[in-house]
């Protein structure tokens, strides 16, 4: 075996929960190797440099082993060297504002708050 699809391979891996889910990221652009974008079906080879963007953050992995079938996390981790920026830390995420179920619509001045707490609003 010398080379295997890039989507069966990121699912392999664990870097994507279903085999559809990483062949969906290819065909939005969200996977590319060795700089390229990738079709699912592209093959991938030891050396070879992926580049995946999937739950909000940027993954880039050095392909060690070809993997067909799904492994545990021990094993998948062993088959490729992660090149990929640390998370970045909890306090930087957004803030996302929550509405209490069955609230109804914003009101105007909901939406004002809402907007000056986004930063849209001085």
């Amino acid at each position: 075996m010398s080379s295997v699809r890039v989507d069966s391979w990121i699912w392999a891996v664990r870097l994507t929960k279903t085999r559809s889910q990483a062949a969906a990221a290819c065909r939005a652009g969200h996977v590319k190797v060795n700089g390229e974008r990738a079709k699912p079906a592209q093959p991938v080879k030891p050396g070879d440099e992926v580049r995946l963007f999937h739950g909000g953050r940027q993954r880039t992995v050095e392909v060690k082993q070809l993997l067909t079938k799904r492994v545990g996390p021990p094993v998948a981790a062993e088959a490729y060297v992660d090149n990929s920026p640390p998370p970045p830390p909890r306090e930087e995420a957004v803030v996302i504002a929550v509405r209490d179920r069955g609230a109804g619509r914003p009101t105007k001045r909901d939406r004002r708050e809402l907007d000056q707490l986004r930063g849209l609003r001085p």
